[in-house]
């Protein structure tokens, strides 16, 4: 398939399953599926542009979404990859990660051309534009457009491009975020691990390594959500969890990685135009409090969210700016030796 402007469902191969199907999701809301012929698959919701799904060949899901998720405009969806946009969180004057996650997008039948190579991918392409009701509160005109990619080898790219269409000359400020919600198996647990299972020095001797944990964080600053977003450094080899966590990470590399022991899998995170990275899970306390996420459900989900945050994005009008990520799953495992998560990060 060329860059040039897909149709909005793109036929298969005589071999193959449709690639992209347009359905029913849940309270019939319409979702659009990306299938790849070896089997991985990504659901994207078009309340939201919200992908809800996203699972490799095998048919495992590597995203989390609440079991208690509400379906129902306006709220927005619990868990997957919404998209904050133009606020994250409550810095501005906009309801919490602003208004793009809890509208309405159309798809792009003929979108402009995107300077990536598209061939043997599977994508669609959403738009969003402002509405006179968005303009009461976010007094800008803007077009938003999110090209939602499955790679051959299950890959899942993002790409966001807003661009500022205000015809008065004015630019505008905002801040952005792919709040993506991975899958883990048990986020809170150290693992046991005898002489006999695994590295440790002589036979009987036990050694201890987490669950869950992110690599590629380390040594930086980070603003702690938790203590009125006062300025800290990481310390730590890798950062492991043991209580809620609520951090913009700054200046942060272009990948990183997480590393999850019992599920053999580490996903890795690549990013474009987003300098920062956020942590977050809400632990026992605070997941009781919300609503739409079940009480023991933190166990088995960690935010890990490429933003631009510290510094917000300016346009002026006529200007585009464009922010990537693109996610991962590798099979590995601490004990076999199958992957060096330094070597993730640093290699291709």
């Amino acid at each position: 398939m060329s860059s040039a402007a897909p149709s909005p469902v793109m036929a298969p191969a005589a071999n193959e399953k449709p690639s992209v199907q347009m359905c029913k999701g849940i309270n019939g809301l319409d979702k659009v599926v990306l299938r790849e012929f070896r089997g991985s698959s990504v659901e994207i919701y078009l309340y939201g542009a919200h992908v809800t799904s996203w699972k490799n060949e095998h048919g495992e899901e590597l995203l989390f979404v609440s079991s208690k998720a509400i379906f129902k405009p306006p709220k927005a969806i619990r868990g997957g990859i919404p998209i904050c946009f133009p606020q994250f969180s409550n810095l501005g004057p906009l309801e919490a990660h602003g208004f793009a996650r809890n509208r309405f997008w159309s798809i792009d039948p003929s979108p402009p051309p995107f300077p990536v190579d598209s061939s043997n991918k599977t994508y669609v392409d959403l738009l969003l534009k402002n509405t006179e009701e968005d303009m009461k509160i976010w007094p800008h005109s803007f077009e938003f457009r999110l090209r939602v990619t499955l790679g051959p080898a299950g890959d899942l790219m993002m790409t966001s491009r807003v661009r500022n269409t205000n015809p008065d000359g004015k630019p505008f400020t905002f801040t952005f975020a792919y709040h993506t919600y991975f899958s883990v198996s048990d986020i809170r647990n150290c693992l046991v691990l005898t002489g006999d299972t695994c590295n440790a020095s002589l036979p009987g001797e036990t050694q201890k390594q987490s669950e869950v944990r992110v690599e590629g964080l380390e040594t930086l600053d980070y603003l702690d959500n938790l203590q009125n977003r006062e300025r800290f450094t990481e310390q730590g080899d890798a950062i492991t969890f043991e209580s809620e966590v609520d951090k913009i990470y700054l200046s942060t590399p272009t990948k990183i990685a997480i590393l999850d022991h019992e599920k053999k899998r580490t996903f890795v995170i690549r990013k474009d135009g987003l300098s920062d990275a956020v942590v977050w899970n809400p632990w026992d306390k605070k997941a009781k409090s919300l609503a739409d996420f079940g009480d023991d459900e933190y166990k088995h989900m960690l935010c890990i969210e490429a933003a631009a945050i510290e510094k917000p994005i300016t346009l002026k009008p006529g200007e585009e700016w464009k922010g990537r990520q693109e996610l991962s799953a590798v099979p590995s495992s601490y004990c076999s030796g199958q992957l060096d998560p330094r070597r993730v990060l640093q290699g291709s």
